[in-house]
C-alpha cells in the first residue's frame, strides 16, 4: 500500500509548493520587515508549512519533544541523518535556524530559491573549497546571533551502523562559545529510505531534543565529536521511543 501514500504525498507537494512559494513572496514584506535581517517571521511560516507535509497522510505521525530545552540565543544544533524527510521533521522545532544542506537541493526549482532566501547554507560533499565556504557562512550567521543546524555525519547513515561525526559543528560551537543542541531523529528512515521517492504507508516520526551543552574545556572539537557520536549510537541502538 506504500504506493498510495507515495502518490498522495507527491501530489500534495507538487500542487501546493508553487502556491506556497507565491504566498511567501506576497507575505515577505509583512513577515520579513527591514529590521528582521534573517527573515525569522518568514522562516517560521515556511517551517510550519513544510513540517505539516508530515501530517498529510492519516497514518503518519510526527512529534516534537523536549523543545522546552532549546536555548533562547544562538546555538549549533546537530542531528543524526536518516532520510530526505529529516529537514521536514526538524522544521517542527520552535526556533529559527539555518541548516547546512547538500548543494544539489539548491538547484531544485522553487525549493532552492526559498532556501537561499532564508539563508540556508549549501555544501558540496568532497569539496574543500565548499567546506571552507560553508564554515565561513556559518561563522557569519553565529556572529549575527543566528542558530545553525548541521548533520555531522555529512550524509545518510546506513542503518543500524552510524557514520563518524565530522568536527565542523563542534568547532563552530567552540569558536563562538555557544551551546550545542543534540537532536535525535527517529522514524524518518521508516517514512522514506534515503532520498525516497517512495514513502511508507505508516510512520511514526519523533524529533527529540536530548541535551543542550556548553563546549567542554577538557575536550578538543574532534574528541567532543567522537563523544557525542557515541551517545547517538547508544540512543539509536535502544528500543524505539526509549
Amino acid at each position: 500500500m506504500h504506493w498510495v501514500s507515495t502518490a498522495w504525498f507527491w501530489l500534495v507537494v507538487l500542487c501546493t509548493l508553487p502556491f506556497g512559494y507565491a504566498v511567501c513572496l506576497a507575505l515577505e514584506p509583512l513577515l520579513a520587515p527591514r529590521h528582521d535581517k534573517h527573515r525569522h517571521w518568514l522562516m517560521r511560516f515556511v517551517n510550519t508549512w513544510c513540517h505539516d507535509y508530515l501530517s498529510i497522510w492519516p497514518f503518519w505521525r510526527a512529534r516534537v519533544e523536549g523543545a522546552e530545552l532549546l536555548p533562547s540565543g544562538p546555538c549549533v544544533m546537530v542531528a543524526n541523518h536518516q532520510s530526505i524527510t529529516d529537514v521536514l521533521a526538524l522544521m517542527g522545532l520552535p526556533k529559527p535556524f539555518h541548516f547546512v544542506s547538500k548543494g544539489s537541493l539548491f538547484e531544485v526549482p522553487l525549493v532552492g530559491a526559498m532556501m537561499r532566501r532564508l539563508g540556508h547554507v549549501p555544501l558540496q560533499r568532497g569539496s574543500t573549497a565548499s567546506t571552507d565556504a560553508m564554515m565561513k557562512a556559518c561563522d557569519g550567521l553565529l556572529t549575527d546571533g543566528e542558530s545553525v543546524l548541521v548533520f555531522p555525519e555529512g550524509t545518510y547513515a546506513p542503518e543500524p551502523k552510524r557514520l563518524p561525526f565530522k568536527r565542523g559543528a563542534f568547532l563552530l560551537a567552540k569558536r563562538h562559545d555557544v551551546p550545542l543542541v543534540l537532536v535525535l531523529l527517529q522514524g524518518t528512515s521508516d517514512l522514506a529510505h534515503h532520498d525516497g521517492p517512495i514513502f511508507s504507508f505508516r510512520a511514526d516520526v519523533r524529533v527529540r531534543v536530548m541535551a543542550v551543552e556548553r563546549p567542554p574545556s577538557e575536550l578538543d572539537d574532534a574528541a567532543w565529536a567522537k563523544s557525542v557520536a557515541e551517545r547517538y549510537h547508544t540512543w539509536l541502538s535502544g528500543p524505539p521511543g526509549g
